[in-house]
């Protein structure tokens, strides 16, 4: 593994990674909430991501955050871009960068996009000064490599965009699905209807509704489903709660209700999900934590 990493005087923390076969991911535990940009390259990729494997494309971008649990099962090689909030928070830069419930912060489990070859050159360009910029141990350093980080994501954002059908919708309809899918990530747990994330947002169901239908073949209620039973699987694999505590936390007033809520998501009980996955975590060294 090679590695080139800066930290400002305000912990301000950014890190570049080349991984190669056998190397793994890992959240450096003094580091709070960071976010990782994963390019997979090479043919021959695999992850497993909660437990599920996926395999990927060549020149794959994931946009990876603490919560979520992955390991490679087959790698090529990789590149990674790691950051936490202090080097540059990308709420606190929505007007700039966009991708706030896009790449990050929002329901989608994993978000991915792979490069067109067409813009291939672009992320190679920028990925080369990034590393020579990580040389520079002058006054401008942070700035520059806050700016060639900032350039990485709007690309990131764009390709996401045009392969997700959202250049289909003008930029106030996608501030909205943006903000609801920050909204239900933020909130899952205590909203649960498609009325209160409308209402938060000052729109009528019908309108969410209606922007879903073009950009996603899911309703904004499947997406409010689809992120509960997320964290109940997360729950049931990594943490030893009861199946009560765990519907309880994820909004549930009783067993029997949540028990038939995760059923006919998984068609299968929470007990049997979490007998079945009991024993898939015993070689998870390469999983982020």
């Amino acid at each position: 593994m090679n590695e080139q990493t800066y930290i400002g005087i305000n912990n301000e923390f950014l890190q570049l990674q080349e991984l190669r076969k056998g190397d793994s991911i890992s959240f450096d535990k003094d580091i709070l909430s960071p976010l990782l940009f994963v390019w997979v390259r090479g043919k021959n990729s695999n992850i497993i991501h909660d437990s599920v494997k996926v395999k990927v494309e060549n020149n794959t971008i994931l946009c990876v955050s603490r919560f979520d649990k992955i390991k490679f099962d087959n790698l090529d090689n990789a590149r990674i871009i790691k950051f936490n909030r202090e080097f540059y928070c990308v709420l606190d830069h929505v007007k700039e960068v966009s991708c706030k419930g896009i790449l990050f912060y929002g329901t989608n489990q994993l978000p991915n996009f792979q490069i067109p070859q067409e813009e291939l050159d672009k992320f190679e360009t920028l990925w080369k000064m990034f590393e020579i910029e990580m040389q520079s141990k002058d006054e401008l350093q942070l700035e520059m490599l806050q700016t060639m980080l900032k350039r990485f994501i709007i690309l990131c954002t764009r390709m996401f965009k045009s392969q997700n059908q959202l250049l289909q919708l003008d930029n106030m309809e996608i501030d909205i699905v943006r903000e609801f899918n920050f909204l239900v990530e933020q909130n899952f747990k205590t909203i649960h209807s498609v009325q209160d994330y409308a209402s938060l947002l000052n729109k009528s169901p019908k309108t969410l509704s209606n922007l879903f239908s073009i950009v996603s073949k899911k309703t904004p209620l499947q997406i409010i489903h689809e992120r509960k039973c997320i964290e109940a699987k997360r729950l049931l694999r990594y943490t030893d709660k009861s199946i009560k505590e765990i519907g309880y936390e994820i909004g549930f007033e009783d067993i029997q209700t949540f028990s038939k809520f995760f059923k006919k998501m998984e068609n299968t009980s929470p007990s049997d999900f979490k007998n079945t996955t009991l024993g898939t975590l015993t070689n998870s060294s390469g999983t982020t934590a």
